[in-house]
């Protein structure tokens, strides 16, 4: 299994990645990489060249580029070209930690859409308050707007991913919506609660709130895209807060309170963990021909290795073409 891998992308590119690949290699021998790059800086930090390819690409796709014109006018940048490496069949699947948008666009117009699919998704994979349980939310910002019959189509997405690749056998689809009563939402969300309920492939369990998102209420969660990324940005954004605000009162409220914190430490660190990026793997765009997965520009080590396991889990058990052969046999319009 080969995957393609924009060497360039993320905040601490390339070190990290380069990193992170070769630890993942040593992991899984079954797995090759092509690594896209400036070869000036990606070739010194390569300790082992075993079943790593390097291709020279020129140009880097940045975090304030706009999406869709850097992804037509950069052709020869390392996200592009590995994107263009798995159209080509030389590689199975594309990891990136760069310009989330870009890599979007990148999906969408290189890869190309799996037939049947209106639109793509993003999905990350978010902790819930059960240790070792995880949600998958999706659509968490590809889509500023939604029809009904892609959130139907994003639950089944969702569905296999979650069967296949969290094992799962009848996984819990919910819709995220502004109560859980069944006449709640707009007319978009109530013409989806309708589809959901009436499609047998589906194991749904009603509307969801936002602040049940973590509650682990349900396996899979489907939004439209505007209101999932507010609430995925929300959820993130008030973790991070709450766990400063927990360090600040541990540290600057006297020598009793520090000895405390330090008695706690190990709790808190297993708090902070589960909701890492590194554990968690990365954000899938679910929808397009090959495995397209996003980590945090942020992200160490760790979290690359933990999503290129996650991508090999997807090759191995083939899930895009499962949602292949699910569409050509049952058409979701």
């Amino acid at each position: 299994m080969k995957i393609a891998v924009d060497a360039m992308g993320g905040d601490h590119a390339p070190e990290v990645v380069v990193k992170g690949v070769q630890a993942a290699r040593d992991q899984w021998p079954d797995l090759e990489f092509m690594l896209f790059g400036d070869l000036a800086k990606v070739k010194p930090l390569i300790t082992d060249e075993t079943r790593i390819e390097l291709i020279q690409s020129d140009s880097v796709i940045l975090n304030e580029d706009e999406p869709v014109k850097a992804v037509r006018q950069k052709k020869d940048s390392s996200m592009v070209m590995a994107a263009q490496a798995v159209k080509n069949g030389e590689a199975e699947a594309l990891f990136s930690l760069g310009n989330t948008g870009a890599l979007l666009a990148t999906g969408i117009f290189v890869i190309g859409r799996i037939k049947g699919i209106e639109r793509p998704a993003l999905m990350p994979t978010l902790p819930t308050v059960n240790p070792g349980h995880v949600v998958n939310l999706l659509d968490a910002g590809a889509n500023a707007e939604s029809k009904a019959s892609y959130l139907e189509q994003w639950a089944i997405m969702g569905t296999i991913y979650a069967r296949d690749i969290r094992n799962i056998t009848n996984p819990r689809v919910a819709l995220l919506n502004n109560g859980t009563e069944f006449d709640k939402g707009d007319p978009l969300h109530k013409e989806v609660y309708q589809r959901l309920e009436a499609n047998e492939a589906i194991n749904f369990v009603g509307n969801i709130e936002a602040n049940s998102l973590l509650l682990d209420q349900a396996d899979v969660i489907v939004s439209d895209g505007f209101t999932g990324n507010a609430v995925l940005k929300a959820t993130e954004g008030m973790s991070s807060l709450l766990l400063k605000q927990i360090k600040q009162a541990l540290l600057n409220n006297g020598l009793g309170v520090k000895l405390g914190a330090a008695m706690i430490k190990p709790a808190l660190g297993d708090i902070k963990n589960r909701f890492s990026t590194s554990g968690n793997g990365g954000a899938v765009l679910l929808g397009v021909k090959a495995p397209v997965i996003k980590t945090h520009g942020g992200s160490h080590e760790d979290a690359i290795i933990s999503t290129i396991g996650q991508i090999r889990e997807m090759l191995a058990k083939k899930t895009i073409h499962q949602v292949i052969d699910y569409l050509k046999e049952n058409p979701i319009k």
